[in-house]
């Protein structure tokens, strides 16, 4: 279990501006963030409020036109393009919507890509793997190619790739938009097991149940974060989420 209550996420002065046609636009907008370890955050806000740019960047798909992102001790804005791969590859785990399973490769072979790509052996790929596939409950199922999963298990595989290099940080990106209410439901529980486990875990979401669910809430307009409300220990106890 990862060390909590210690920052994890350090944004200072964060500004991301993109052209539509000649126009500028500002993705996000002079933001600043901390986000400790073990910590459970949504990120919620209308379509274009910069929800998707600030993932991005959290997860270092993208690089800010200036200020400051310190992740695990590290500021992560003057790596190169390989020092980002690696450092993403070791630092953070994501889940999207639409899973980005690879479609040849069997649920077991797809958890233990980014062991194979970071050049661990087969020994061990088998050792990590196994008790993520049993924790997961995919026993049954791992041999079996993504067109042959349900869309719940699909996640849960994605889900257990993001595991497998045993990251810091989870990033979850609309991650029951594709589900019926039984499998959301499901996969949520087990991405909220995984941060009780110590994982920090932050969730873009429009879905307003879902982003109530986090003792943290972020709501971002027009680039800008412009509500920042943490739930009380009376919330958190009612919610069942006590730590």
């Amino acid at each position: 279990m990862a060390d909590t209550g210690s920052p994890l996420i350090r944004v200072q002065g964060v500004n991301k501006t993109f052209l539509l046609g000649d126009e500028p636009v500002h993705a996000v907008n002079n933001i600043g963030l901390i986000v400790n370890r073990g910590d459970y955050l949504s990120v919620m806000g209308p379509s274009g409020s910069g929800k998707s740019t600030l993932l991005n960047m959290l997860g270092l798909l993208d690089v800010p036109d200036n200020g400051e992102y310190w992740l695990a001790g590290a500021n992560t804005v003057p790596m190169d393009e390989e020092q980002r791969a690696v450092y993403r590859r070791e630092q953070i785990g994501f889940v999207f919507q639409s899973y980005h399973l690879v479609p040849r490769l069997t649920a077991a072979e797809n958890m233990e890509l980014p062991l194979m790509l970071a050049g661990i052996s087969p020994a061990e790929r088998r050792r990590r793997l196994a008790p993520i596939i049993d924790r997961l409950g995919l026993g049954s199922r791992a041999g079996h190619l993504p067109n042959q999963l349900s869309g719940g298990q699909r996640q849960r595989v994605a889900i257990g790739r993001a595991l497998i290099m045993k990251p810091n940080l989870l990033l979850a990106d609309e991650p029951t938009g594709n589900l019926d209410t039984q499998s959301g439901a499901e996969v949520v529980q087990l991405l909220e097991e995984l941060n009780r486990d110590g994982i920090t875990l932050v969730v873009v979401t429009h879905d307003a149940d879902l982003g109530a669910r986090a003792r943290r809430h972020i709501r971002m307009v027009d680039g800008l974060i412009v509500q920042d409300q943490m739930k009380t220990p009376a919330e958190i106890l009612q919610s069942g989420d006590a730590q």
